[in-house]
């Protein structure tokens, strides 16, 4: 785990498996009744500039009762919306729609309206 200086990680309640990485250099909020499994990783930043963009990082928001499942990476600017699931190696580099199921590289919603427990 990584928190940069003046950035802002905020964990509520859920669990975070083994292998996890967060690399907070800007603002990562995670929400309350998250499931994490291993080898998640979380990236703010891209650290370097791209062709010239300068916006190298952007906050990811994790809304409450939200399933990160096995190996997925969710990158800068990403906000996973409440009950959302993220597939197992899933590639995280757009929004997540409340209660969706995302996954593939980069993801895609493959299904709404879902729910697990």
């Amino acid at each position: 785990m990584h928190v940069g200086n003046g950035a802002t990680l905020t964990l509520g309640s859920g669990y975070i498996n083994n292998n996890a990485t967060i690399d907070c250099f800007d603002s990562i909020t995670i929400g309350d009744d998250v499931a994490i499994a291993s080898g998640v990783t979380f990236r703010d930043s891209d650290d370097h500039m791209i062709n010239g963009n300068t916006k190298i990082c952007a906050p990811i928001i994790i809304d409450d009762h939200v399933w990160i499942g096995v190996n997925a990476t969710i990158l800068k600017g990403v906000h996973i919306g409440k009950g959302a699931i993220v597939a197992a190696g899933a590639l995280v580099t757009r929004d997540v729609p409340e209660k969706g199921l995302v996954g593939a590289v980069p993801a895609r919603v493959i299904k709404e309206n879902v729910s697990w427990e």
